[in-house]
């Protein structure tokens, strides 16, 4: 059973007042500056009645308007600090999750928040949120960068195959812009031009989430936004490795090397159980090189998940 106040029927001629110059009046001016930062027409909606039977002594009591439009102007404050932050992919990311391009406002029926925060409901919009108790509280905070991650983490549309927008924003800022380098160096050392390297994103993520949910997990808390980073410290090990092999310089290596990894794939993967008793190791399976560690040793020693490449050959 809901534990939401009911609204109340009618607000005092003096806070109606409020409400019609500090919020309704500026909605326009507060819409076209959320839409502004977003790139795309956003809305805002309040219900001032229901948001007023949760105000106590102080702001929202005296002021429920100029309460109102504070939430929302502190919401667009900290997704201007979004904006440089992420950049044009981070606001296309953000305008997918929330569909609706609606910012409202609403208490934290869950009490999941001690002030404020926010999260993206059922229909796609964007959501601020008061605590019961502390309506008025903090209010510029609300969507502070980890609480808005947070949430547009926890609205990640099924569409992307269940990776979150943060594993999917440090792909893109951490893997994207340095991995051909990488495999360019690799194929020179090879030897072979055409040769592919798999992140494996969706078995990745999915190994590592299941592990971050086990009690007394040591995966690090940040896992998903590092996703990127990690993959990138495997494959820079892998050209390492390789490069100490001296693989460069010898024509049986290279040739050793193609006889085995008949795909000219080299693959990530996350295992239950390593074979060698180390962090990491490499494998070949069906033609495929597999760099794999498992969840628990994810990102421990990732330049040397290839030491024993001649070895596989």
């Amino acid at each position: 059973m809901s534990g939401r106040l009911p609204p109340v029927e009618k607000l005092p001629l003096a806070l109606r007042k409020n409400v019609r110059d500090e919020f309704d009046n500026k909605k326009p001016e507060i819409e076209k500056e959320l839409s502004d930062i977003l790139t795309v027409p956003w809305t805002v909606e309040a219900s001032p009645n229901q948001v007023f039977a949760y105000a106590k002594d102080g702001y929202a009591k005296e002021s429920l308007g100029s309460c109102i439009a504070a939430y929302f102007k502190g919401v667009i404050w900290q997704l201007k600090s979004y904006e440089s932050t992420y950049g044009e992919a981070g606001l296309k990311e953000l305008n997918d999750i929330c569909h609706a391009h609606v910012l409202t406002i609403d208490v934290d029926e869950a009490k999941r928040f001690t002030y404020g925060g926010v999260d993206v409901d059922e229909r796609g919009a964007l959501r601020v949120l008061f605590a019961p108790d502390n309506l008025g509280c903090n209010i510029d905070y609300c969507a502070e960068r980890d609480t808005l991650l947070k949430a547009l983490n926890n609205a990640t549309p099924a569409k992307e195959g269940g990776i979150s927008f943060s594993a999917r924003t440090g792909i893109r800022q951490d893997y994207d812009p340095k991995i051909e380098a990488i495999r360019a160096k690799i194929a020179e050392l090879l030897a072979w031009p055409e040769i592919k390297l798999d992140p494996n994103w969706e078995q990745v993520f999915a190994a590592l989430k299941a592990e971050s949910q086990v009690k007394n997990t040591e995966l690090r808390e940040d896992w998903q936004a590092y996703m990127g980073y990690m993959a990138i410290s495997y494959f820079e090990g892998l050209q390492s490795q390789v490069q100490y092999q001296k693989f460069e310089d010898d024509d049986l290596l290279q040739e050793g090397f193609r006889d085995v990894v008949t795909s000219g794939e080299i693959k990530f993967r996350v295992v239950e159980k390593l074979k060698d008793d180390s962090y990491s190791e490499c494998e070949i399976e069906d033609g495929v090189l597999y760099l794999q560690c498992t969840a628990k040793t994810w990102g421990t020693n990732t330049s040397y998940t290839a030491q024993n490449l001649v070895d596989k050959l």
